[in-house]
């Protein structure tokens, strides 16, 4: 009898890691600049990372001289994490999410994650975080996301949706890019946290039509999809992009949502 295994939406990423790192964006240097400007961080402390992915975050935080210990739940993403942090000796890549990492005691100035703080579970994400940041401490959660809004194909885009509607995530034109738009309201709810902020940096990039769907093939509501309802809504976008010289210019909004331990 075969059984049927489950994909984990969290891990999924780790089936397609190397198109990931191809493909998935980078962050602002200015929000970078900014969560060192306000966390207590020196040269010899070591900073936390929750959810490394492919170390997109963590080189960033690493080329600034920040010593980072890097969990990251997936194998394959974190094996290119260590591959992509060689030149950084400051850098550790533990598998492990955060939920069952062992602290042993550690406390860290700042715990920072990119693109991966929702996957935490909710009833364990701050409680973690309290035990695991020094008083005064900084978290810093943030996310790239298609400010569609200022997106010019926005509704032919929305059309080609129509042949996934259930889709729930930022690349879905039709969805609201506000997931961590309640960040206030999250933070008052956590105790041991406060001073919450959000910090948002805008910006674009020109998208090729093989290169946004690559994009779109390391987002978790796409990969699973069924085959062929993924691949006629990959064939509608790409019709909606050929009546545009086969290129999407994508305004992008970066949301860095901070909150200091009290």
């Amino acid at each position: 009898m075969t059984v049927a295994v489950a994909r984990e939406r969290r891990l999924v990423f780790g089936e397609v890691a190397e198109l990931y790192d191809q493909a998935r964006p980078s962050y602002p240097p200015e929000l970078v600049n900014e969560v060192l400007r306000v966390a207590p961080v020196g040269r010899s402390t070591e900073v936390l990372e929750v959810g490394a992915g492919t170390g997109k975050a963590t080189v960033l935080f690493a080329a600034r001289g920040v010593r980072v210990l890097a969990l990251e739940p997936s194998a394959e993403m974190a094996m290119l994490a260590r591959r992509n942090c060689e030149r950084y000796p400051g850098v550790r890549v533990v598998l492990s999410d955060f939920e069952d990492w062992e602290t042993n005691g550690a406390r860290v100035p700042l715990i920072y994650s990119g693109a991966a703080w929702h996957w935490v579970l909710p009833e364990a994400r701050y409680a973690r975080a309290r035990t695991a940041l020094i008083e005064g401490g900084v978290l810093a959660a943030f996310w790239n996301h298609p400010d569609w809004d200022r997106c010019s194909l926005r509704d032919e885009l929305i059309d080609a949706y129509r042949l996934a509607p259930d889709l729930d995530g930022p690349m879905n034109p039709a969805a609201s890019c506000g997931l961590w738009g309640y960040w206030g309201s999250e933070i008052a709810a956590a105790t041991g946290f406060h001073q919450p902020e959000v910090r948002c940096y805008r910006w674009k990039h020109v998208y090729s039509t093989a290169d946004y769907l690559m994009l779109l093939r390391t987002h978790s509501d796409h990969l699973l999809l069924a085959d062929d309802r993924r691949e006629a809504l990959f064939a509608a976008i790409a019709d909606v992009l050929s009546r545009h010289d086969a290129k999407l210019p994508l305004p992008y909004i970066t949301r860095l949502c901070l909150a200091r331990k009290s």
